[in-house]
């Protein structure tokens, strides 16, 4: 079965509150299974405008990335996060 990933790309406006985003989403990555493949580091904007932070993760499939975007547990964090950053999430099913 191929794997799901979510895609994200931010701009963090509110570094401290960023971090209880982080926290709060946490349950959620935990749950589904989520791995960190990318998270935030070093990047190059190759073409297209480009955000500060970049975040891949990977789940066993995109049914498993879209149940976990779409939980009780990360829509609470998403509240959080449209609060203090701008950004894009995709849920991407692998090769």
């Amino acid at each position: 079965m191929p794997k799901g990933y979510w895609i994200a790309r931010v701009d963090v406006r509110d570094a401290e509150g960023y971090k209880d985003y982080v926290a709060a989403a946490k349950p959620a990555f935990e749950r589904f299974g989520g791995k960190f493949l990318a998270r935030g580091g070093e990047h190059e904007k190759a073409e297209g405008p480009g955000r500060a932070r970049n975040v891949i993760i990977e789940f066993e499939s995109l049914a498993a990335a879209h149940e976990c975007y779409h939980s009780p547990e990360y829509q609470r964090a998403v509240a959080i996060r449209q609060k203090v950053a701008d950004g894009e999430i995709v849920l991407v099913e692998g090769v």
